[in-house]
């Protein structure tokens, strides 16, 4: 596995595991259970979306500078077919400038069948203003929420 990890409750919560993220590629994995369905039992949309999104962003992330993080700015998400068992997401970085990153990325089912493919549009960051705090993005050792 890469250096480059992810630090979200969140993504801790839903189970996505980071394979690897290095190069301006990512890969996750994710083991579907009960509570990642929707009601005809299978992967639910907003699950679907958030491996795209970490799969794009860790993508970016692993070409950044030190110390920088990314937000997301916009994701466009197509759906093909109905995601059950392991899924697995990949993400690629297209193009970058100093302050932004333009990637691709797909789920696929354990089968290699395509569920999911997003184009998205991130931009990097060392701060967060979130209203009139600024946050600094957790790192690997930091303890809060262990």
């Amino acid at each position: 596995m890469s250096a480059l990890s992810i630090r979200s409750g969140f993504i801790d919560l839903l189970g996505i595991e980071l394979l690897s993220a290095e190069r301006g590629e990512s890969e996750l994995r994710l083991s579907l259970a009960p509570q990642h369905l929707n009601s005809w039992e299978v992967m639910h949309g907003g699950v679907t979306m958030a491996m795209l999104d970490v799969a794009l962003s860790t993508a970016c992330r692993s070409v950044a500078p030190e110390g920088s993080g990314v937000v997301t700015i916009e994701m466009k998400t197509s759906f093909m077919q109905p995601g059950t068992g392991e899924m697995r997401a990949f993400g690629r970085l297209l193009h970058r400038s100093t302050t932004m990153a333009y990637c691709e990325g797909e789920v696929r089912d354990a089968n290699d069948k395509l569920v999911a493919k997003a184009m998205g549009t991130f931009k990097y960051l060392r701060r967060l203003a979130v209203g009139r705090d600024v946050r600094e993005q957790r790192r690997p050792d930091d303890p809060r929420g262990d």
